[in-house]
């Protein structure tokens, strides 16, 4: 189960956040508070799993970090490339 969620993950994050708290407590474990991760859900996905897996292993050196790095340039990367395509599509006059 453990591998189905984290290949999940990779294409959809957010129901992977969601099969992580119904599932186990992978991620509550982590944050202290629910608003981070609610705030994760919907803004940074990448992220937060990045960052629940970096402290469920270990914490935020060596590999951890580089995970955590990725998380989040990842998810600047589908930000970034989601602001250009819609740069990019022309609009349809009514």
């Amino acid at each position: 189960m453990c591998c189905f969620i984290a290949l999940l993950s990779l294409f959809l994050p957010r129901l992977a956040i969601i099969l992580s708290c119904m599932i186990s407590n992978y991620i509550p474990r982590v944050y202290s508070t629910a608003l981070w991760p609610i705030l994760g859900f919907f803004f940074m996905p990448y992220t937060v799993l990045a960052y629940a897996i970096a402290m469920n292993e270990g914490g935020l050196h060596g590999f951890g970090l580089i995970l955590f790095v990725l998380g989040v340039l990842t998810d600047l990367g589908v930000i970034g490339s989601a602001g250009n395509a819609r740069k990019r599509t022309p609009r349809q006059s009514s």
